[in-house]
């Protein structure tokens, strides 16, 4: 992955983030906590869950390794979370920048939440919290309609993952994007 791929997935990320947490904003702080019955039970579980990964990582690419997530019961609604998220959000930038001049195929080694040793490369683990989130934004979207008080759209348009992918693998002309409004140019 290049400089300019991993940049775009970035961007992605967080122009999706960005959508889900509007979308549960409107939620009432009961709606925001009742338990749904999902793998994290509710939508502020699961978008902690989320945020709470993101961080863990961000924390090993600086040399840190957690040792716990973020509690669920330390956000107490969207604003929180999301002015935490956007806090984040610089310092995962600040590294993606670090890590280009220095090569996105660069080694981290790192210890799990559970102490033991692991390495990856820098890439695929920028990678891994996208698609991780992308996985839990599924989750809320499944979760958050059924409350009856947020519909969360799609959070990607088929043709822009369509034409991203195949540009990887020559298989549709290289293509710009814009995030904001999703325009393929």
């Amino acid at each position: 992955m290049n400089e300019a791929d991993i940049r775009t997935l970035i961007d992605y990320h967080y122009w999706a983030r960005d959508r889900v947490l509007q979308a549960a904003a409107p939620l009432a702080p009961d709606a925001f906590t009742r338990d749904l019955g999902s793998s994290f039970k509710s939508v502020r579980d699961t978008l902690t869950h989320t945020y709470s990964a993101e961080w863990a990582w961000c924390e090993r690419w600086n040399g840190r390794s957690p040792t716990a997530h973020v509690s669920a019961d330390s956000v107490p609604d969207v604003g929180t979370l999301r002015t935490r998220w956007s806090a984040l959000e610089a310092e995962v930038r600040a590294v993606v920048t670090r890590k280009a001049a220095d090569g996105l195929d660069g080694i981290v080694e790192y210890k799990m939440l559970n102490g033991e040793p692991r390495a990856s490369v820098f890439w695929q683990m920028v990678q891994h919290v996208v698609n991780h989130a992308s996985y839990h934004r599924g989750q809320a979207t499944t979760i958050t309609d059924p409350t009856g008080e947020a519909h969360v759209r799609a959070l990607l348009a088929r043709k822009y993952w369509a034409a991203w992918i195949g540009s990887w693998f020559g298989l549709a002309p290289a293509r710009t994007f814009r995030l904001d409004h999703l325009e393929i140019t």
